[in-house]
């Protein structure tokens, strides 16, 4: 008896090793037609910053996202960069209600190191994948303009040197490097309004603003946190979903490094962005398995009226 081992590989029987794959990107189709086109914004920031990993993966997620059909902005921050460079230039490091003390000097650093470097690595990282990735600052074509900020301690405003409160948004340079198919990566860096220097801007709130005029769908925030705890540090359950209002009413009870994200998302989702997002940037891929499945990760907040909707 002749076998026909041709006949045998074709069995319609046979287990497929790439079944799996096949699997995954069906799941993911739902989210790949749902946000075809739309606009993403990305602060890119915490333990995906230093860790070589988790940046080669993050620079992945965001091609990825660019080739599934999305328009992706990445906003980003340095602060353990900046940290570094303060101290080999014998700057201490300060920080203030969450935001870091920029004097004179230190704004010379700041500007040098977001710009200079962090900027300069994370758009060399992208462009591995294709020209696709083009660096700007908030200075440059006013995306980003703002004046001095004072936050308030204890009932009074404490100067914190050059750190912007942002007033205005000009989404015209980052619209024509979408349309041209580019994925803008922007320092938060802003021009000032009123005296003709630059400000340091929290690098979470520049992606709010920038999320919300620009009309994106999401706003995601990397942090070295699994997301927003329930009540922490007694519980580490993390709110998977809430709206606008609930987060507001638990503002005054989080600690001074997650304010500026919550008050981000917070600012977003008020402003027309269909979701903010905080996720663990610790776990490689978390920008696509928040994105592309049905579990996501981290914390989503929504606005009010969108309570008891799927996202």
């Amino acid at each position: 008896m002749t076998v026909n081992h041709s006949e045998e590989r074709k069995s319609p029987t046979r287990k497929h090793t790439a079944l799996p794959k096949a699997q995954i990107l069906i799941e993911a189709l739902p989210w790949l037609t749902r946000h075809n086109g739309r606009t993403v914004v990305i602060k890119f920031g915490g333990n995906a910053m230093v860790n070589e990993e988790l940046k080669s993966a993050f620079a992945q997620d965001v091609v990825f996202l660019r080739h599934a059909g999305l328009n992706v902005v990445v906003v980003h921050g340095g602060g353990p960069q900046i940290s570094a460079a303060l101290d080999k230039h014998g700057i201490v490091s300060e920080f203030k209600a969450g935001l870091r003390v920029t004097t004179e000097d230190a704004m010379d650093v700041v500007r040098m190191v977001l710009a200079g470097q962090v900027q300069r690595e994370l758009v060399g990282l992208l462009n591995q994948h294709g020209p696709l990735a083009v660096g700007l600052t908030g200075e440059d074509a006013h995306t980003i303009t703002a004046t001095k900020h004072q936050p308030e301690i204890d009932g009074e405003l404490v100067d914190i040197g050059r750190v912007g409160e942002i007033t205005a948004i000009d989404t015209g340079a980052i619209e024509a490097l979408l349309a041209d198919g580019r994925i803008p990566v922007v320092s938060s860096i802003a021009r000032s309004q009123d005296d003709g220097h630059v400000y340091n801007v929290n690098a979470d709130t520049a992606a709010a603003a920038l999320a919300a005029a620009l009309g994106a769908e999401t706003l995601m925030v990397l942090t070295d946190v699994e997301g927003l705890y329930e009540n922490w540090p007694e519980s580490d359950e993390v709110i998977s979903r809430l709206t606008a209002s609930q987060l507001e009413k638990l503002l005054p009870e989080l600690s001074a490094g997650m304010v500026p994200k919550m008050e981000g998302c917070l600012h977003a989702v008020r402003g027309g962005v269909r979701t903010a997002r905080v996720i663990d940037g610790r776990v490689q891929h978390s920008i696509l398995l928040e994105i592309f499945t049905d579990e996501g990760i981290g914390t989503m907040v929504v606005p009010d009226e969108q309570q008891g909707e799927s996202a």
